[in-house]
């Protein structure tokens, strides 16, 4: 907060009214002193009268803490006077990535003693996390000679969360995990398929004991089954800065696959490579679900992503085994192709989903059309070695996730 300053304007008449004293001084005309009295009593005025605190009280209300990317919300925003104000200049500290589109987030206002004001204006929200933390203050007396500036700090949060579609599972929720049905239990199924036989162990049910077998090997033995369960699934997001353009698309799947796991009850993980991974260990529940979302929501293609390295440091040490790997990813790079053969070695079950760069670029030339083209070939060569290693879903961005998913899976 600056404390009462002369403006400009002060600051040249005071020039005037020095250089008035000193024609007075070397003229002799002493009469010419009195015209400057009337400015300093107006300058004694504006000190006098009109020199408020800015004691305001101010609130920002928004809608929700957590917005889909795209729709428009409403700030609306409270201000008290415990003063008078003549004229007072209001804005709000909006941050610079979201776009007011209805109204301004500047006011000018004129406030009595213990008045309030209810004003507001409209913002496009974008993907990310946007932290309002200023309301800034300005006011300046009726004759322009001085100002005072305040900047009242008040926090609020608005995450900008992606795009969320309703897609079809892309792999078989079957797995060989603890948990049976939609939700996790506490308690082992005895299970519906026939898998091996083992020694007896002790708390096995006599029902499972396989006599055929006791009585050729000599000892108890046992049937054992494996129960359709659910299987744990990986997504991997790859935020490349060469694959920047599809960011959002990438981004956008990964939440509706999260989505779709949540209602199936299947548990799921995620790790989102930027130049410092953000790994979230495999969990089930919306608390979870959320958290990977918000987490979605800071995605900024990174340019020293070092995806494989990334990759291969979580599979020795964080996935699990037998896990369902997702892998979101344009392949546009050598790094990330590397990533995809290394999950692949290590006997992960994967499938890409790989939003295609080139159908997000509108050719301005026809020189830029012929180029996109070749591009667009030398990608879907990269494709076809790699479906070697994994389902690779070629998404066309202009078309639904669900459509493109549909066309490979045959759902």
């Amino acid at each position: 907060m600056k404390e009462f300053y002369p403006t400009g304007k002060a600051l040249q008449l005071l020039l005037v009214l020095w250089i008035g004293v000193l024609i007075a001084f070397f003229t002799l005309r002493w009469d010419m002193v009195y015209l400057v009295l009337p400015i300093l009593w107006l300058f004694f005025i504006a000190v006098a009268f009109f020199k408020p605190k800015l004691d305001v009280e101010i609130k920002r209300i928004l809608p929700h803490d957590r917005i889909l990317e795209g729709e428009t919300v409403e700030v609306r925003l409270t201000v008290k006077s415990n003063e008078r104000i003549p004229s007072l200049r209001l804005v709000d500290g909006t941050p610079g990535e979201l776009e007011v589109i209805e109204g301004k987030n500047e006011f000018l206002l004129s406030l009595k003693k213990d008045e309030v004001r209810e004003l507001s204006y409209k913002i496009r929200v974008r993907r990310g996390v946007h932290e309002f933390s200023w309301i800034y203050l300005s006011y300046q007396d009726p004759f322009g000679f001085f100002k005072r500036d305040k900047a009242v700090e008040l926090y609020d949060e608005l995450i900008g969360v992606p795009l969320i579609e309703d897609v079809i599972t892309p792999y078989s929720t079957k797995g060989t995990k603890i948990t049976v049905g939609p939700l996790p239990s506490p308690r082992i199924g005895e299970g519906v398929e026939f898998h091996a036989i083992r020694e007896y162990q002790p708390g096995d049910p006599f029902k499972i004991i396989n006599w055929k077998a006791t009585a050729k090997m000599g000892k108890i033995m046992s049937n054992e089954y494996e129960s359709e369960r659910k299987v744990d699934v990986v997504i991997i997001v790859d935020a490349g800065y060469l694959g920047g353009r599809v960011i959002d698309y990438s981004v956008r799947a990964a939440a509706s696959l999260m989505l779709d796991c949540l209602k199936n009850g299947t548990s799921f993980g995620l790790l989102l490579s930027e130049s410092v991974p953000l790994w979230v260990r495999v969990d089930y529940g919306k608390r979870h679900f959320f958290r990977c979302v918000d987490i979605l929501s800071t995605a900024r293609p990174d340019k020293n992503n070092l995806i494989a390295y990334q990759v291969e440091h979580l599979i020795r040490t964080r996935f699990p085994a037998n896990a369902q790997i997702i892998y979101i990813s344009p392949l546009v790079s050598e790094e990330s192709r590397r990533a995809l053969e290394m999950i692949y070695r290590y006997g992960y079950k994967i499938i890409v989903i790989s939003p295609d760069l080139y159908s997000a670029i509108e050719p301005r030339s026809k020189e830029e059309e012929l180029a996109v083209r070749i591009l667009a070939l030398k990608r879907k060569a990269y494709l076809r070695k790699l479906s070697a290693y994994a389902l690779i879903i070629d998404w066309d961005t202009r078309k639904p996730l669900r459509s493109a998913i549909a066309e490979v899976i045959k759902l």
